[in-house]
């Protein structure tokens, strides 16, 4: 059988806060937003190539552990291609985001890359492409 990717789902205590600086900050596509049986707000996005996004709450009663933008095992970040990483990275810390490392070029790719902490201590990697 054949797999597609189906989504990412980002948790966050205020899920339209969060859905809305991503819609700002990345071109995100609120597609739905909806409060579910389970008690948390449910909000569907989706990114201009096409990629979908859920971002909701806790679930009642569900105990949430804390973000963490640091390296770490499990799913530990996202990376979004951008044309220029500096300028990026100015627009987003305009928005709240803070660098986290970099930029750093590899010398065999000319690939410079940076992280940035976005809402809800999300690691998010800048790539920009050798000119």
């Amino acid at each position: 059988m054949p797999y597609t990717f189906n989504h990412v789902h980002l948790k966050a205590p205020n899920p339209k806060k969060t859905a809305d600086w991503y819609a700002e900050a990345f071109g995100f596509k609120i597609l739905r937003d909806e409060q579910r049986p389970t008690g948390d707000r449910f909000l569907r996005c989706q990114t201009s190539d096409g990629v979908i996004v859920n971002i909701s709450g806790a679930r009642t009663g569900e105990k949430m552990g804390d973000g963490d933008a640091t390296p770490h095992f499990g799913l530990e970040h996202f990376g979004v291609d951008v044309e220029d990483l500096e300028a990026e990275i100015k627009r987003l810390g305009g928005m709240g985001a803070s660098l986290l490392e970099g930029p750093r070029t590899n010398p065999a790719t000319g690939l410079t890359v940076a992280f940035v902490q976005g809402p809800d201590h999300v690691r998010i990697e800048l790539m920009m492409a050798a000119r």
